[in-house]
Formats: C-alpha cells, sequence, structure tokens
C-alpha cells in the first residue's frame, strides 16, 4: 500500500488516533436490533451509505476490503474535488462491521477515516466516524481551519443517512410481499 501518503497506517481499527493530526469523533444512534445492525453494516460496507449523502463513490470491489480502491468525489456547485483513497482494513464481525481508508497521493487530506457499526449490548446500533487528517494540497491548507467543521457536518450527514436507509430497510422487511 506504498501509494499511502501518511505513514500511521491502520491507526483507525481499534485507536489510538496518532499525535499532531486534527481528530476527527463522531457517533449517532442509526437503529436497533440485530437486523437494523446488519443494515447498516451492508450499506456502510457497500459504500451506499456514501452515496446517499450525495457522494459519488468508484471503488473497485463492490464491497469494502483491504486494498479496495476508492475514488470519492463530491460537488459544491461549480467545483469537483475527487479523492483517492485505499481500503486499508475492513471487518464483518457479530458487533461491529466497517472499514477504515487511507488517503493516496491526489487527495486533498492525508490520514484515515473509518465507517462503522457497531451493536451494543442493549441493542442500540451505533454508527461511528473516526478520522485523522492533515491538509495535504494548497486549497486544503488555505481553507484550513474550515476543514474540520466540514468534516464534522459530512459526518453527522453520513449518520443521517444511514438512519434513513436503516429505517427504510426495517419498514421494507414489515411490508408485504416482501
Amino acid at each position: 500500500m506504498s501509494s499511502l501518503n501518511y505513514p500511521e497506517t491502520g491507526a483507525t481499527r481499534l485507536g489510538p488516533l496518532p499525535d499532531g493530526y486534527n481528530h476527527l469523533h463522531h457517533r449517532s444512534r442509526v437503529g436497533r436490533g440485530r437486523a437494523d445492525f446488519e443494515a447498516a453494516g451492508a450499506a456502510i460496507t457497500g459504500f451506499r451509505v456514501h452515496r446517499g449523502a450525495g457522494a459519488h463513490v468508484q471503488a473497485s470491489t463492490p464491497n469494502a476490503e483491504a486494498g479496495t480502491a476508492v475514488r470519492v468525489a463530491v460537488r459544491a456547485g461549480p467545483l469537483r474535488l475527487a479523492a483517492p483513497c485505499r481500503v486499508i482494513w475492513a471487518e464483518y464481525g457479530p458487533e461491529r462491521i466497517g472499514f477504515g481508508y487511507g488517503t493516496e497521493a491526489g487527495h486533498p487530506e492525508r490520514g484515515e477515516e473509518c465507517f462503522v457499526a457497531e451493536l451494543a449490548e442493549d441493542g442500540t446500533v451505533w454508527f461511528r466516524v473516526m478520522a485523522f487528517s492533515l491538509p495535504a494540497r494548497w486549497y486544503s491548507r488555505l481553507g484550513g481551519p474550515m476543514v474540520p467543521p466540514l468534516q464534522r457536518w459530512y459526518a453527522r450527514r453520513l449518520g443521517r443517512t444511514l438512519r434513513r436507509i436503516v429505517t427504510e430497510e426495517r419498514e421494507g422487511r414489515g411490508a408485504p410481499g416482501r
């Protein structure tokens, strides 16, 4: 994975996040029970949550797995920002499903971000985003103070999108003829 543009590979899997970077920790409740957990995990690892939040995602595999090349592009008016990444780790466990990807050369930031569904003992399904990053391009350095709030906004948007996806899946499971 020599195309990554940072050295602390895999730090988002279990933490702690490395010093010297901006850190992001976001957690939101997206459902309850095993079926909601599995729906959330599938939406995360199949990149559906990112697409549902408005990002254009190209991935070399249908589901996240270590080594998957991912290109995420977002649009803001006439501007289009493309971000090449590579999946560093993926986990498909009984209480945790998700993945972490790292930035590659050409990404506006350098660092890593993970997206995980967690099933708590009480049955609550949580969506967790954890990241560490620093500006890697002139325009991300120029926007310096705005980057962390934008990352927090996007993490919250992903959480709302995942909650909607899980709710739609739940309602579809109960519909006749399904």
